[in-house]
């Protein structure tokens, strides 16, 4: 029997195609909106325009996220959120768009330097956020967390507070569909490490892991769509449901050393997030497997495969091209390890994996 434990999922989630332009979302928060997108999907995906159509108030767009956002991007936009008056953002795009909004909301109202919010935190709470999500894989919109690039640390490194989660997540699955089929792909594995990695998490609890447990069932069921990479209307709404969920359990949980090993790829190789992760997926469960079988058991019954070289055979079928390009040498792999050690997320992990496991896991996946 579990012992004690809290759960604590704030946001008003609305999915279904059309929900922007519903308004029963009522999802309008103030006078002034600041809109957070990055250069592309908000435009590509029809959000944008579908957000303006529906804004009754004033707005102000701040276009200029990148991949990974920076701290400056940040600065940036909560200086102008500052000087229009803006008193709501709405946050629209993949992952970068969603947490870089969340790093502005606060910015808007505590006149600091980026870094600060590691080192300090902050006073007062970040204005209200409502997010949209373009891709289906972070789930940030309906977690807790924002994770930025600090290059002072070479590495991204994640601020959280319940004045972060969305007060709205609103969910349509066709912004989903300009999305092209790599991209697909690498943002569908993020969904799938928030979902297997929460469920591995010593945080897991009964609540998050019933979540975990639907979402890899709903993921499982659109693996034939990620290998034939071709997505109808069904399986892009089962992703951005399978990525909501993932977020769902991440903010109970946080995640697990595989974010912490990832982070380097991202970092020094630009490899997208969803594709690390994938990179390191399969020998992170083989060392899962030696601790907690049971466990993996599991996991491969809720995605519907039948062993963990199936599981890897799928990875690699997604990602293998794409290791021998990274030319990962030794010298590497050991920083990352000594980095990755004392991170929140490989403490989060079952087994109390030491630096030795790290590095296996870490020369099993990128030097084979």
């Amino acid at each position: 029997m579990q012992g004690m434990f809290s759960f604590f999922m704030p946001t008003k989630v609305f999915f279904g195609t059309g929900c922007v332009k519903d308004r029963r979302a009522n999802w309008i928060m103030g006078k002034k909106a600041l809109i957070v997108t990055g250069r592309h999907s908000a435009k590509a995906s029809g959000a944008l325009d579908d957000v303006i159509a529906s804004l009754p108030v004033e707005y102000v767009v701040f276009d200029e996220v990148e991949n990974n956002p920076s701290l400056e991007t940040v600065s940036q936009g909560g200086k102008i959120a500052r000087e229009e008056g803006c008193d709501f953002v709405v946050a629209i795009g993949g992952g970068s768009p969603l947490d870089a909004a969340k790093a502005i909301a606060v910015l808007a109202v505590n006149d600091v330097l980026p870094l600060s919010l590691y080192e300090r935190g902050w006073e007062k709470p970040a204005l209200p956020i409502a997010a949209i999500p373009t891709t289906a894989g972070t789930g940030s919109e309906v977690t807790q967390y924002a994770v930025l690039t600090v290059d002072r640390d070479q590495t991204k490194r994640s601020i959280s507070g319940d004045d972060l989660f969305p007060k709205f997540a609103l969910l349509d699955p066709a912004y989903t569909e300009s999305l092209s089929p790599a991209v697909t792909i690498d943002t569908a594995v993020d969904a799938l490490s928030h979902l297997i990695e929460g469920f591995l998490s010593v945080r897991a609890n009964q609540v998050s892991s019933g979540l975990a447990v639907q979402g890899m069932r709903i993921w499982g069921r659109c693996i034939p769509a990620l290998r034939s990479r071709v997505f109808d209307s069904t399986v892009r709404s089962e992703l951005l449901i399978a990525s909501a969920l993932g977020g769902m359990t991440i903010a109970q949980t946080g995640t697990t050393l595989v974010h912490a090993l990832g982070y380097p790829l991202t970092y020094f190789h630009d490899v997208p997030h969803g594709r690390a992760n994938g990179i390191l997926f399969a020998a992170y469960l083989r060392y899962i497997n030696q601790v907690a079988p049971q466990k993996i058991g599991e996991i491969l019954k809720n995605l519907g495969l039948t062993s963990l070289n199936e599981f890897q055979q799928l990875m690699d079928e997604f990602f293998g091209e794409h290791i021998a390009e990274l030319d990962i040498d030794e010298i590497s792999i050991a920083a990352w390890v000594q980095k990755a050690a004392s991170a929140k997320n490989v403490a989060n992990s079952i087994g109390n994996p030491g630096p030795r496991i790290l590095e296996g896991i870490l020369r099993d996946s990128l030097l084979r």
